[in-house]
Order: structure tokens, then sequence, then C-alpha cells
């Protein structure tokens, strides 16, 4: 386990943006399975949708870009304070696979492929109750937003 709370101080969010509660494994430099749980009390179930909330599947990716800012971070690659020195380029293959809805607790999945030649790709997974609920592959490349 990994202190998130350090992890997350680093990051560029806050609340109500962090969509990590819990990391629960990280093998720096390679993978990253974290916790996302999901309350009815989530601002955006208001609008999305009365009477019947679901998560926008554009949050759940949201979740699965900052797993790997977080994997980033964990592994050392961050600007000199402490940010992840990653521009995300693209998403590529992403599929929604079932609703997530208050009460599921969304476990989150991350396992960087780096290539210098081809920039760093992440294969991202998003599960509930054991079944895949978001896939995709997230395409980043290294940057410093320091001047």
């Amino acid at each position: 386990m990994i202190d998130v709370g350090a992890v997350v101080a680093k990051m560029p969010h806050r609340y109500p943006m962090v969509l990590v509660d819990r990391v629960l494994e990280c093998t720096p430099g390679r993978s990253m399975r974290a916790v996302k749980g999901v309350t009815i009390s989530e601002p955006y179930f208001q609008g999305h949708f009365p009477g019947y909330p679901v998560m926008p599947g554009v949050l759940i990716l949201e979740a699965l870009t900052q797993l790997c800012g977080a994997l980033a971070v964990a592994s050392g690659l961050a600007d000199a304070d402490g940010a992840p020195a990653l521009s995300f380029d693209g998403v590529d293959g992403c599929r929604f696979k079932r609703q997530v809805v208050p009460g599921d607790q969304l476990v989150l999945e991350v396992q960087w492929r780096q290539d210098p030649a081809a920039g760093d790709r992440f294969d991202v997974r998003a599960f509930v109750d054991g079944q895949l609920a978001a896939e995709a592959e997230l395409l980043a490349s290294r940057t410093s937003r320091a001047a």
C-alpha cells in the first residue's frame, strides 16, 4: 500500500475532482490498482440522471487517467513541484461495458507500457464486482510544466 494522500497531494486535482480513494497495489514503473467508492453524494448525480443516477463514462475514464498520473508520481516521473510529468494525448479502444451506479465500488487497474519510440501507453480497466465496466488504452507523452 502507498499513501494515497501523499500521491494526491502531488496531483493537480482537488475535491470534487479527485476520483481515486485508495491505492491497493503499486509496482512502480509497471502497474497500480486502486478503488473509487461511488456514492449518491457525488455532485454529478444531481443531473446525471435525476431519478436514475449513473456515473458518467467520461468520469470513469478520468478516474483511470488520474490513476495513471498517480503511477507516474509513484514511479518518480514528476516535475520539480512533484506533479506528474505526463501529458495525455489520446484514448484508443475505449469501451463501456456496464453502468456504474451509487453503491458500487469501482476497482481501477492500470498497466504501463513504456516505449521510448512509441511513447507511454497505459492499458486501463475498471471493474465493479469483478465485472468489466470500462477499458481503454491511454496515450501519453512526457512533459514538464516547469518554465
